[in-house]
Order: C-alpha cells, then sequence, then structure tokens
C-alpha cells in the first residue's frame, strides 16, 4: 500500500448503508482516502458529510473539483441506482455501484458502455460470493479437489441476484447462461413478527422458483421468499453443490452457519467430510484471520482463505464481503485491470433475475439467453 497514492474516493448518495456501512468502512481502509459526500437534498448530504466529517455538496461536479476525487461509491435509493452510477460516471468517476447495476438492461449497458469508453473502471458491490466461508469455497473448487461442479442451488440464500451469483460462483462464473425456466407465487402467511417492518400482522409472501441451464450442461436450481430476511415461518438457508468428487451444504443463517463439503473417502464406499475451522487472531476470538479447510487428502490436506483485513478491524463477514468489493475496484484502478466481478457479471444477474420473472409470467415457458434489451 506504501508504494502507492490513497485513491481519492467520494460517496455518491445518502442511503442509509452511506452511514453504517460504506463510511465506516472507507475510513478504515488503508490506501483509500473518503474525501466528500453527494446528495441531491441539503439537509441528508450535510447529515453525512457531519457524520464523517468530510466535505459534502449537493453538487457533484464541484465536489470532485473540490476534493479532487477519483472513484465515488453510489449508495442510493433502490430505484435510483443505475441513474446516478451513470450519473457519477459521465462526471469522470471511476465507481462502486450498489445492487443491482441497474434494474433496466438497456441502463446497464449504458453504464458499461460509457465506462468502456471513458476507460473508468466499474465494480459492483455484489458481497454474498465474497463472504469468508464462500471464499473458503471458491478455493476449494478451485483446487480441483471437487472436480467439476455440475448443479448448484440457492435455497432463499439470497434474494434475485444475490442467490444467482452464489449459485454462479460454484459452477463458475464463466459458465454462459442459455435458458430459464421459473414459477412465482403468492401466498397468505399466519400472523407474525417482521424484524425487518416492525410489524405483527398477517402477511402475504411472494415466492420465486427457478431452474438455470447452462451452456456446457450444468444446472443452477434457484428459489427465495420476499420473507426470507425477517420471517420465522421462512427460517431455511442453504446453498448447495454437486460435483463431480463430491458435495457441498451450508445450512443456517449467519453466525450460527454448518457448512458440511465432503469427498470420497479412500476405497470409495464412503464421503469424508472437510473440516472447516475459522482461525482468529486470539483462541478467544478478536479478527478472523483466515478460513482453513481440512480436506483429507494427501496431495493437498490444507485449502486457506487468509482475510486481507485481518489487521485492519474485527469486521464481521459482510463488511469483509462489502470490503472486498471496494478493494477490488481499487486494485482495478491502480493496475489497469478488470475488477474480480465487474459490470458484465452483475449485468448477468439481473439478466438472469428478469428471466425467470418473465418465465413466470409467460406460464413457466423456457426463456432463452440472452433477453431482448427492449
Amino acid at each position: 500500500m506504501a508504494d502507492y497514492e490513497p485513491v481519492r474516493i467520494i460517496i455518491a448518495g445518502t442511503a442509509r448503508r452511506s452511514f453504517y456501512m460504506y463510511g465506516p468502512l472507507l475510513q478504515a481502509l488503508p490506501g483509500v482516502d473518503l474525501v466528500g459526500v453527494w446528495g441531491r437534498s441539503e439537509a441528508p448530504a450535510r447529515a453525512l458529510g457531519e457524520a464523517l466529517a468530510v466535505p459534502w455538496s449537493t453538487d457533484l461536479r464541484q465536489l470532485i473539483r473540490q476534493t479532487a476525487a477519483q472513484a465515488g461509491v453510489v449508495s442510493v435509493a433502490y430505484a435510483a441506482n443505475g441513474r446516478v452510477g451513470l450519473m457519477a460516471l459521465e462526471h469522470g468517476l471511476h465507481v462502486l455501484l450498489e445492487t443491482p447495476i441497474a434494474h433496466q438492461l438497456d441502463e446497464a449497458d449504458a453504464i458499461i458502455a460509457t465506462a468502456e469508453t471513458r476507460n473508468l473502471k466499474v465494480e459492483v458491490a455484489e458481497q454474498f460470493h465474497r463472504r469468508p466461508l464462500e471464499q473458503l469455497k471458491l478455493a476449494l473448487l478451485d483446487s480441483g479437489l471437487f472436480g467439476r461442479v455440475y448443479t448448484a442451488f440457492n435455497d432463499f440464500a439470497g434474494h434475485g441476484y444475490h442467490g444467482i451469483s452464489v449459485l454462479r460462483s460454484y459452477i463458475g462464473f464463466d459458465a454462459r447462461p442459455v435458458r430459464v425456466m421459473g414459477a412465482t407465487g403468492r401466498f397468505e402467511l399466519s400472523a407474525h413478527w417482521s424484524r425487518l417492518a416492525e410489524t405483527r400482522g398477517p402477511r402475504t409472501e411472494s415466492q420465486e422458483h427457478a431452474i438455470i441451464e447452462f451452456e456446457e450442461g450444468q444446472i443452477g436450481i434457484y428459489h427465495w421468499t420476499d420473507v426470507a430476511y425477517d420471517s420465522a415461518l421462512r427460517w431455511w438457508r442453504s446453498s448447495r453443490f454437486l460435483a463431480e468428487n463430491g458435495m457441498g451444504i451450508t445450512i443456517g443463517v449467519e453466525p450460527d452457519v454448518d457448512a458440511r463439503l465432503t469427498l470420497l473417502a479412500p476405497g470409495g464406499e464412503a464421503p469424508q467430510a472437510i473440516r472447516i475451522e475459522r482461525r482468529y487472531r486470539r483462541n478467544d476470538g478478536g479478527p478472523l484471520v483466515a478460513m482453513v479447510a481440512h480436506t483429507g487428502d494427501p496431495q493437498e490436506p490444507i485449502i486457506r482463505w487468509d482475510n486481507p483485513f485481518a489487521g485492519v478491524a474485527q469486521w464481521h463477514d459482510d463488511e469483509i464481503g462489502v470490503a472486498g468489493a471496494i478493494m477490488s475496484l481499487v486494485d482495478a484502478i491502480r493496475h489497469e485491470r478488470l475488477p474480480s466481478y465487474g459490470p458484465r457479471q452483475a449485468r448477468l444477474d439481473q439478466e438472469l433475475t428478469l428471466a425467470i420473472r418473465l418465465s413466470a409470467e409467460r406460464g413457466g415457458q423456457p426463456v432463452s439467453l440472452p433477453l431482448d434489451v427492449e
């Protein structure tokens, strides 16, 4: 980090995550300077600037000149994400966009085209596959011990593009989806407490289910319910993969997560469990240092993922995932390379989300990819 000037970043938007997530992360990360905040309205822009003790403005062009900002983290109301992201690019900023990259594919295409024309970097804060346990799973899959992944599942582990990105990460982000079959339904639920809405009445849930077929035969199975984040009736969380030499299944809600990954035991008659260890700075706690898999394989007995932020702060897994997205953008800017996830992957995850809903609207008829942008 010492060999590089800090990347000067502003926060564009005053959504809640600007206060509790992006502000603290940007002020803690090495090699990054949070130099200002922008908002459309004076009161929230002032509140965010004062909370983070940085300059604030409702004039983005003026703020960029004042702070010499190089990049912007776009954190706005859900519906405005793509529009503000495009505006930031048009003002000459590299950007980290919140999810989804945009709600409409033509808007995502405009973001990608503008970035490429202006030689600007775009990363998207898709943090689910960046969380420590998921990073360890991907390291295990990259090792070759499991062989080829044939089928990946998302069972309520994340909505829309979040869940799709997790199952695609197991199959491989380079695998090309070609067909989607979707189904949706709305169902009445008994009265119960909603943690997010702080209500206790009856609720209606929307379920989404899909089969995603890939060019080389792999299959993605996707399930979601829109009450999964805050309903005692829908407590199940699971992501799974079935591979040539074994399988993996993760069950539970953070921090109480049970990950079971198995290879074939010597002799070929039983599964051999991989032991997963979370290593902390001290035996009794502290920052997460590494995720370690003890495979039982004599050629590769240990597969390890090291937390790059262990020396920065004691962050929970979601903060580590978002920090990883920020640093992916920073590294892309410094080294003139593509971000590790990037706008095209984000667009594809949103395209699959839209394809599921389109197929459901057509009574479950298969929808071929790519979608017509219109």
